[in-house]
């Protein structure tokens, strides 16, 4: 599938968009929030992934990154995509729990079947959606905007307080996630 956004110079911050299929709430589960900041920090100390600030929805994540001198973020995106659509698919599976289980499979299934690059589950949309972050202006507006989307989404009433975010990081004295 073609896309119209495309990474940049891959050294300087991107904000980047991705979300999943059909926008299913995901990550109102934290095991398989888990699943997804486990795979951000491997990136981070294996890859060379550098994250500057992100927050994950209930349904997409938007992330500020760039990449260490010499890889390709676009690279690490893709790997992080596809690890990550593995094994939350595999813990939907296995999750005794999980009450949507056999609604959130067959979405996927769905999805895959119309993606001719699947072979059965499709979990992450497409598009990364990256925005290269060329001024300082345009890193603080993105920054605002991701730290804020918890409070506009009605779940939070300041950035600080969303655990799945690094707002603390920012907005406070305190070490998050």
């Amino acid at each position: 599938m073609a896309t119209r956004y495309h990474f940049g110079d891959n050294e300087k911050p991107h904000f980047i968009t991705f979300a999943v299929v059909n926008w299913i709430g995901v990550f109102t589960r934290e095991v398989y929030v888990q699943i997804l900041l486990d795979s951000l920090k491997f990136c981070i100390e294996k890859k060379g992934l550098k994250l500057h600030a992100w927050a994950i929805m209930s349904n997409h994540v938007h992330l500020i990154a760039s990449a260490q001198e010499g890889l390709k973020l676009a690279d690490i995106m893709r790997d992080m995509k596809k690890f990550t659509s593995q094994r939350i698919i595999a813990a939907i599976e296995e999750n005794q729990q999980e009450s949507r289980k056999d609604w959130l499979l067959w979405m996927f299934k769905r999805a895959g079947a119309k993606n001719k690059n699947n072979d059965t589950y499709q979990f992450w949309q497409q598009d990364n959606h990256p925005i290269e972050l060329s001024t300082n202006q345009m890193m603080d507006e993105r920054i605002g905007y991701l730290h804020t989307n918890p409070v506009k989404a009605g779940i939070v009433w300041e950035p600080q307080h969303y655990k799945y975010s690094s707002a603390i990081d920012y907005y406070t004295e305190e070490n998050g996630l």
